[in-house]
């Protein structure tokens, strides 16, 4: 089975195909295919491509299924000793993408 680790969106990603993966949000609709250059690591079960620091010629190509938001955090901002306090939330957005092919060179 081929691995690899992406990078994207200043995170990096253990991935297979067949994954769904919630990644930072990108710019494509539904149904578009994303492809990640950002390739640092490519694997199968025999071999092991590390990158110094991107592996050559690989790349990693996903299906967008969704562009959605996270569920919503809490947060509170407090001033100890003035009574003064503030909630707030806070909901990231993010893309799902589905691997389909891991290719090296």
């Amino acid at each position: 089975m081929k691995t690899a680790v992406i990078k994207t969106g200043g995170k990096q990603y253990l991935v297979q195909v067949g994954d769904k993966v919630k990644i930072e949000k990108l710019p494509f609709e539904v149904g578009d295919t994303a492809t990640f250059k950002e390739v640092l690591l490519s694997a199968t079960d025999k071999t092991a491509k590390i990158g110094q620091p991107l592996v050559n010629g690989a790349s990693v190509e996903g299906k967008v299924i969704a562009q959605a938001r996270h569920k919503k955090l809490m947060g509170v901002k407090m001033k100890a000793k003035k009574r003064s306090r503030h909630l707030f939330g806070h909901k990231q957005h993010y893309t799902e993408v589905e691997i389909t092919s891991i290719k090296t060179k």
